[in-house]
């Protein structure tokens, strides 16, 4: 039997169990062994379903709006686009309706909120044209990306990576994922996010300097992607910081508001 690759077969709808049957007595042996311990996978819930959107990884990208880029002290002008990565358990979903627990973590006194388009995706590949990339988006959703800004700007003084600023417990908050089907592709529309009812972030997505297409058409560059990757596409300018009890709003046309209190 001709090889399957797990590309070829994610991309052609095969099952796991077909992959596993298909790649010999190394994967077989591989998939049988038993585990000392489960580990949990990380789901978002999908509006009007009985399913989960599984997370296999959380892309980010950096200073995607030219004003966030230079209250960063970057220039928007001249900077390709970059990215990082947050571990899949740090999601933290919020139900829509509802005013979500987010605890204050460790280790930082300037805690920041940067609200964001999230593009999840059903479909991977590899230097993805960007006149092709919007047809590997399953959804949206519109999250927090939650930063101890104290670390991760210690961290950039020193060369060093940001991952203590960037990538912990909680640092992914999201809402339901909304199949485009049923809203579309997000290009433009208010972006907004209040902290105790005053404006903080009022931006138009528009303003990205990279599209949700030219992130993912980026990213396939450098990562094969797969079903499963999320992609937090930037956060507009006036981040700042928040305090326990401070209670966050975030809004986006066409999706329900996200809420969270600092616990």
């Amino acid at each position: 039997m001709k090889s399957i690759t797990r590309r070829g077969a994610l991309a052609t709808g095969l099952t796991a169990a077909a992959v596993t049957a298909s790649c010999g007595t190394t994967a077989m042996s591989s998939a049988s062994r038993r585990t000392p311990f489960q580990v949990a996978g990380a789901t978002i819930p999908i509006v009007n379903s009985d399913e989960a959107f599984p997370v296999r990884r959380i892309y980010c990208i950096g200073r995607n709006y030219r004003a966030h880029a230079l209250e960063m002290g970057s220039n928007p002008d001249r900077e390709p686009p970059f990215f990082f990565q947050k571990p899949t358990d740090a999601i933290q979903h919020v139900p829509a309706g509802t005013v979500g627990d987010h605890p204050y973590p460790t280790l930082t006194k300037n805690y920041h909120y940067e609200a964001e388009l999230v593009a999840v995706l059903s479909k991977g590949g590899k230097n993805i044209p960007v006149a092709q990339a919007l047809e590997h988006v399953y959804g949206y959703s519109l999250g927090l990306d939650m930063t101890r800004r104290d670390l991760q700007r210690a961290m950039g003084d020193e060369k060093k990576p940001w991952e203590i600023g960037k990538s912990f417990d909680h640092s992914a908050v999201i809402g339901a994922v909304h199949r485009v089907a049923q809203t579309g592709h997000f290009t433009k529309g208010a972006i907004w996010l209040k902290v105790n009812g005053q404006t903080k972030q009022n931006a138009n997505l528009n303003q990205m300097i990279w599209s949700v297409a030219e992130q993912i058409s980026k990213l396939s560059e450098a990562n094969e992607l797969f079903p499963g990757d999320i992609i937090y596409s930037g956060t507009p300018e006036n981040v700042g910081p928040v305090v326990r009890g401070d209670l966050i709003e975030m809004h986006i046309d066409g999706l329900p508001n996200l809420s969270v209190r600092i616990v």
